[in-house]
């Protein structure tokens, strides 16, 4: 049996590499643990930690296509993050000028839920703390 033990981490391809960036780092609060320019890519690779924990690669490369999210479709549908103040979190998201959906609540686990999106329009979500489905 395949014995993983744990995501890894998440790669990113952004449009515009200093605004995603920024969002990552100055908005959601990723932490920069290496950036590389490699230039026979012309690409940067951003690494980016949660709390300590390698989360994210942040590519850049020149002129990537858009993924449509929109309607949904096979593949990724979108990165959730707990929260533990879901208001507190929105109300930030909101004064940096990210728009969220409203607040609702899943009726399986009773906890609160909203979906934002990044630079490129990648769907993610902020889920309260507690079990994650």
């Amino acid at each position: 049996m395949l014995s993983l033990q744990r995501i890894h981490h998440i790669a990113i391809i952004c449009s515009d590499y200093e605004r995603s960036k920024h969002f990552y780092t100055h908005i959601l609060g990723f932490t920069v643990e290496q950036e590389v320019y490699r230039a026979a890519r012309q690409s940067y690779k951003l690494d980016l930690s949660l709390n300590g924990q390698y989360t994210i690669e942040l590519f850049s490369f020149p002129a990537p296509p858009p993924r449509p999210s929109r309607p949904e479709s096979c593949g990724l549908r979108h990165l959730a993050f707990g929260v533990a103040d879901i208001g507190a979190a929105v109300a930030w998201l909101n004064s940096q000028q990210v728009a969220t959906e409203p607040i609702r609540v899943d009726e399986y686990t009773g906890r609160q839920f909203t979906f934002f999106a990044d630079p490129d329009g990648l769907p993610l979500e902020l889920y309260e703390q507690g079990t994650i489905n």
